[in-house]
């Protein structure tokens, strides 16, 4: 059985694993206890990428740039803007929806699916956000799914995050787009204190995830 991608949220450099994927420090999620959040250098022969904007991306500059100056910082949503522009000098992407509110300057906007490389796959998925969206990343073994906001682990069960100018309907067409996705894992952008930074999940677990948060959505609820 595939175990759950974990790291330190102790440590001050940054942390490697065996699927290619490296994490900065945490950064505390100034809004919620006891909530942190990461950046994800993704390595990739044809170029590194970051995905998530958080303070973490600073305190490790210079060992990122030793594996290679990335080809950019990717944002799920505008959110992420809160910790400002890393000292970096990095292309900073994000959806054309979700820019005018993204408090930092944006290099490069998109929005409709697309591709870099042969590899990544750039999806949106609104509702959290008008531009909230998810990067599926295959490092030629798993798949990743980096959904930031969209979803994540709360109190032993997976949740959305319905806020008050969230779109439900949007959110619920997104959550059916990313069931039909095939991943191995999902890492969120915030994880609780000690918990997993990438949940590995089967395809059987992710009928049951996913449709319990639709049909929680469609009745309402904001989870």
């Amino acid at each position: 059985m595939t175990q759950d991608l974990y790291f330190d949220d102790n440590a001050k450099s940054l942390q490697s694993s065996e699927y290619k994927i490296y994490a900065t420090p945490v950064s505390s999620l100034p809004y919620i206890d006891n909530v942190n959040v990461r950046s994800y250098l993704l390595e990739r022969p044809r170029g590194n990428i970051i995905i998530y904007n958080s303070s973490g991306i600073d305190k490790v500059s210079t060992e990122i740039e030793k594996k290679g100056v990335p080809m950019g910082l990717f944002l799920n949503h505008h959110h992420e803007a809160m910790f400002g522009k890393p000292d970096m000098d990095l292309s900073i992407w994000i959806n054309k929806k979700d820019e005018p509110e993204a408090d930092i300057p944006i290099t490069n906007s998109f929005l409709n699916e697309k591709k870099i490389g042969d590899d990544l796959e750039i999806i949106p998925t609104p509702g959290h956000t008008p531009g909230t969206t998810s990067f599926l990343w295959d490092n030629g073994a798993q798949r990743f799914l980096f959904q930031g906001d969209s979803i994540w682990y709360q109190d032993g069960e997976w949740k959305a995050v319905v806020l008050g100018d969230s779109d439900r309907s949007a959110y619920i067409k997104s959550l059916e787009v990313m069931e039909k996705l095939d991943f191995d894992f999902i890492i969120p952008w915030g994880v609780e204190e000690g918990s997993p930074a990438g949940y590995a999940i089967s395809k059987e677990e992710k009928i049951v995830i996913f449709d319990k948060m639709i049909e929680r959505l469609k009745a309402g609820k904001n989870h």
